[in-house]
């Protein structure tokens, strides 16, 4: 059994089937369920329930239930009727929920307050879920989905952002800007078209970036229960603890001293788990009804689902260069297809026209992004968040610029980096910046003067670069309140406990803390004990999302383990009869720092601490720093600093099949400081698989079913049979280059690592392509029936290209004009509307 089947408990009463599991994380003093029932006393030293007992490691606790959910098959309708009545008379049933008993609706943004534990009125998507069935096995709740009879008025359905576009009926929602577009955004940063008109030559350019899912090995997984106290308590595969919880006391109406999340170690996220779940909410409503612990597990199908993997992304860049390839201004605009719900959909649409200033100087720069409702699963968060779709057309552009230049792809970035220190157009304060020693150590590693347009006919190479956040500036609902926070408890044994909101996601996020702490302590990190994810028991952190938590739980940790060390400091030095300022921390002692034999073991340093400050313990918070943004829209894109990627991919393209073999990878990447050389390497590699899954194979593509088959939008790929992802045997050998170029921004000036060096990837795959075979493919993922289309365009006369004809025709709003810094610019739209002041109690 799972950690998760092990805990749970019911304030509802004791049933005859209850029986006893052993207690693991959560329970115990100060954990989830300490007691279990209603009358309780001591007796002998232990916590005595009637009729039961709960000893130091035990827990007595009614037998779990299992939940399922009824999905809809069709991908637009609205709900006539439901009838659990078959389904409540199954001996195994104990309950059966419908929108009704959870009519609250949640989301994971302030402006997208669309979603239902279960569909409420209608369903938008097949795989929707109508109804959950509770009962006393997995299996037995399986069978009783077929029981529940749901009575559906089919609607039309919206399958595109094209359909989407031109059918403003019937809404998917009833809010967003008209029909079914959900949010239109523009702005210009300096005249851009008369900044094309100047420029020597102008290239347009149409990119189609299909969408995309996370595949964490471990599914989503939920169980709920109530304890003795009457609180619900929920164990989540979540990324996002607090925003969870956020939802629930939402969604159920409770108060939030009422839930408690706990955020159990997850077997992967990538952004998949960073949304509030239906599932999540609705076993934590069924809980409450059965009075028992309640689980749901979802098969692989279901995490298609849920999805909220990447958009599917067309875009149009208009780029003006000098003869010598120098950028003088550029215009993007983007459609995206963001499926039936908003999800973060309305900070994607913004990202994907946020960072195009941070890499490279663009003096003048417009964007104008569109996001559109269909009746598919929703798309959210994926691994480089909004940002992916366009790095990858900037730089296949990019490439077409050089070789149209007759530059080397290579050169023509250097010539213009964005340098440190810089205030971008968009008015993005950038950090360190690694990235011209990034460009130089593939380069070089590569041999890529040597092999680019030399090689045979058939084998290319390819170069791309990228830049991402570290952390984003603002949190989902604003406020003046701290990002991260960390407690410290020392005791008089010489451990620490550090207590933090932050989860851990296979990213290596303990590592870090314990790390952190240590290294200012002088202590082993083995002495750091961690409780992190736990919404009742740790400092609020707002979740693993946008590569965040080593710059933000990493500096509250550091601010948190000084101050636990002048706590130390002082006393100690009276101890040694020395002045404060030579005390110095390191294996486990504190000593003299100029007679270093004079000094206190680390617990007998605590020992006269506490004797003289009583019981130690300090908080360490972070907060980044404000944007020189001002404009409405500003808020999404800056960051504390900004990490940088550079890779040369080598492939061979067999033009009979089409066929792209990818030979080897050279990546480096600019972390400012490793903290943990290991799992930095490994968080850069497993960019470099995901990249080339994306690249090659992956895509969350749909497809309409037949007239006589109900016309439905499904899924093409519903499952990891034809959903196709790299293996090890497809990889390829990859060498790794990590960049130091601390940022005193970060904690000991470290910089992200598990998102940006994914960006790359893509782009210089599809510029390796066009290396070893002459044609172009302008979407992704590039598949040898793509390469074999273009190759026979090429062969006819053609332009030898794939990819997307034409941009359609959107009614963009009027853009936010805000003038550069150096055309004297304050980060003021000079024609927006004044804001309406902020509430002083804006959330969490």
């Amino acid at each position: 059994m799972s950690p998760q089947e092990h805990e749970g408990g019911s304030a509802a009463g004791q049933h005859a089937d209850a029986h006893k599991v052993s207690h693991t994380r959560g329970g115990g003093p100060g954990g989830a369920f300490n007691v279990v029932g209603k009358a309780r006393r001591r007796v002998d030293g232990r916590a005595k329930v009637t009729g039961q007992t709960r000893f130091a490691d035990d827990l007595v606790l009614p037998r779990m239930l299992y939940m399922k959910l009824l999905r809809s098959p069709h991908p637009h309708a609205r709900i006539v009727k439901i009838d659990a009545s078959r389904a409540l008379a199954h001996p195994s049933v104990k309950c059966v929920l419908t929108g009704k008993d959870v009519p609250i609706p949640y989301g994971i943004l302030p402006v997208s307050q669309d979603e239902h534990a279960l569909c409420l009125d209608k369903v938008r998507h097949v795989g929707d879920p109508v109804a959950a069935v509770v009962a006393t096995t997995e299996d037995e709740a399986e069978a009783a989905l077929a029981l529940v009879d749901v009575e559906y008025e089919l609607l039309d359905t919206i399958a595109d952002p094209e359909d989407a576009l031109s059918k403003p009926e019937p809404r998917i929602h009833d809010y967003g800007d008209d029909g079914n577009v959900h949010k239109r955004v523009a702005f210009e940063f300096g005249d851009v078209e008369a900044g094309l008109a100047a420029s020597d030559r102008v290239f347009e350019d149409v990119l189609f970036f299909e969408g995309n899912t996370h595949l964490p090995i471990e599914q989503h997984a939920t169980l709920a229960a109530v304890d003795e106290n009457g609180r619900v308590v929920v164990y989540s595969s979540t990324q996002t603890p607090h925003y969870l919880h956020r939802a629930l006391v939402k969604a159920l109406g409770l108060p939030g001293a009422r839930i408690r999340v706990i955020a159990t170690p997850n077997g992967g996220g990538f952004g998949g788990k960073s949304d509030p779940f239906n599932h999540e909410v609705a076993a934590a409503k069924a809980a409450l009804v059965t009075g028992r612990p309640v689980k749901v597990s979802l098969n692989r199908e279901e995490v298609f689902y849920c999805h909220r993997g990447r958009h599917p992304v067309l875009m149009r860049f208009r780029t003006g260069v000098s003869h010598e390839g120098k950028l003088q201004a550029m215009s993007l605009e983007t459609l995206l297809d963001g499926g039936a719900y908003g999800s973060y959909g309305v900070a994607s649409t913004f990202y994907t026209g946020a960072l195009q200033t941070v890499t490279y100087q663009v003096p003048r720069y417009a964007f104008r992004g569109c996001r559109t409702f269909t009746n598919k699963p929703a798309c959210g968060p994926k691994r480089g968040h909004g940002t992916v779709q366009p790095r990858f057309g900037q730089e296949v552009q990019l490439d077409k610029i050089a070789v149209a230049l007759g530059k080397d792809p290579a050169d023509l970035r250097l010539m213009q980096l964005a340098q440190a220190g810089d205030l971008t157009a968009n008015y993005l304060k950038l950090g360190t910046i690694g990235l011209r020693e990034c460009i130089e150590k593939v380069v070089e590693g590569s041999g890529w003067r040597d092999k680019w347009q030399k090689l045979p006919y058939g084998k290319g190479v390819g170069l791309a670069c990228s830049s991402y956040l570290c952390g984003a500036g603002l949190p989902i609902y604003w406020n003046d309140m701290p990002h991260s926070g960390v407690q410290l408890r020392l005791d008089r044994m010489g451990g620490v406990t550090c207590f933090c909101g932050a989860t851990e996601i296979g990213q290596g996020s303990d590592d870090v803390l314990a790390n952190m702490v240590a290294e200012v302590l002088g202590i082993d990190p083995a002495d750091v004990q961690l409780v992190t994810g736990q919404t009742d028991v740790t400092p609020i952190d707002l979740g693993s999302y946008s590569s965040r938590v080593t710059m933000m739980a990493g500096n509250a940790a550091i601010q948190a383990a000084e101050r636990a060390r002048d706590l130390i400091a002082g006393p100690a030095a009276k101890k040694l009869g020395i002045p404060r300022d030579r005390v110095a921390f390191q294996d486990r002692r504190v000593f003299d720092v100029e007679d270093p034999s004079k000094g206190l073991t680390f617990e007998e340093a605590i020992v006269v601490a506490e004797a003289e400050h009583g019981t130690l313990g300090t908080v360490g918070s972070y907060k980044p720093p404000q944007s020189p943004a001002k404009f409405k829209g500003g808020g999404v894109g800056p960051s504390p600093t900004y990490s940088y990627s550079a890779a040369v991919v080598e492939v061979e393209v067999d033009p009979a099949t089409g066929w792209i073999h990818v030979e080897k990878i050279w990546i480096a990447h600019d972390i400012g400081r490793a903290l943990n050389p290991v799992l930095a390497r490994g968080q850069v590699e497993g960019s470099v698989y995901m990249g080339l899954g994306e690249a090659l194979y992956e895509e969350s593509a749909f497809r309409r079913l037949p007239q006589k088959l109900s016309r439905a939008n499904v899924h093409k790929f519903p499952s990891m049979l034809e959903y196709k992802s790299p293996t090890t045997l497809d990889m390829p050998e990859v060498v790794t280059y990590i960049v130091e170029d601390p940022d005193a921004q970060g904690p000991f000036g470290a910089k992200e690592v598990g998102q940006g060096p994914l960006l790359p990837i893509m782009p210089a795959v599809a510029n390796a392509v066009f290396d070893a075979v002459g044609v172009r493919v302008d979407r992704c993922p590039i598949t040898p029936e793509d390469v074999l289309r273009a190759l026979d365009d090429k062969a006819k006369g053609g332009a030898g290209r794939v990819g997307p004809a034409a941009f359609p025709a959107i009614g963009w709003p009027e853009p936010l004009k805000v003038p550069p810094p150096w055309e004297g610019g304050d980060g003021t739209a000079v024609n927006q509307k004044p804001r309406r002041s902020r509430p002083a109690a804006a959330g969490k």
